[in-house]
């Protein structure tokens, strides 16, 4: 069976190579695997041609380095991994499936913060919760978009002495009221 774009990305060592190339960063192997120490070199290739024969990446420059050729990743110009068209005709069990990879890598990343030698979640700013908000759709709108506009900024910041790692996850969902009725059965078959 052939694995979707959902399925190539949600994979944690893969996830990891799509983060190191995020907004819009280009890097080579030797630059990507300095990012990903614990990956060995042989994973990470394996990692990266799946990723390449998926087209979920691409070489962007290819360098002649000491009788070599060096190449150089990024995510593509329009770097929608997964298209909304996708996500749209997904039935519930590939969503599930799909949420389930995804919690597992959530779950990897925060396994890794709370293993390292000096973690503390005061000094670090850390945290996990959940906020149940009630707001009408324009309400909800609007705050989506002060988020994308706090947020954006800074997923362009470049690794540096005084900036360290933070990851923020975001899961939404809308829980219909009662008076809108079971939805369910208009959902399209996906």
């Amino acid at each position: 069976m052939k694995e979707t774009k959902a399925d190539l990305i949600l994979h944690p060592v893969r996830m990891k190579v799509l983060h190191t190339l995020s907004s819009g960063r280009r890097k080579t192997v030797q630059q990507i695997a300095e990012k990903l120490p614990e990956v060995p070199q042989a994973t990470l290739y394996r990692h990266l041609k799946k990723l390449l024969d998926g087209k979920i990446i691409e070489v962007v420059e290819e360098n002649q380095v000491r009788g070599t050729v060096e190449k150089v990743y990024a995510l593509p110009k329009n770097n929608e991994v997964v298209s909304r068209d996708e996500v749209l005709k997904a039935g519930p069990d590939e969503h599930l499936d799909y949420f389930i990879k995804f919690m597992a890598n959530v779950l990897m990343d925060f396994e890794s913060y709370i293993r390292q030698t000096h973690y503390d979640f005061q000094k670090d700013m850390a945290s996990f919760r959940t906020a149940t908000l009630y707001a009408s759709d324009e309400e909800y709108s609007e705050f989506i978009k002060k988020y994308v506009e706090l947020i954006t900024p800074l997923l362009h910041n470049e690794e540096t002495p005084d900036r360290k790692k933070r990851t923020v996850t975001n899961i939404l969902t809308t829980h219909h009221n009662i008076e809108e009725g079971n939805k369910d059965d208009e959902r399209p078959d996906g």
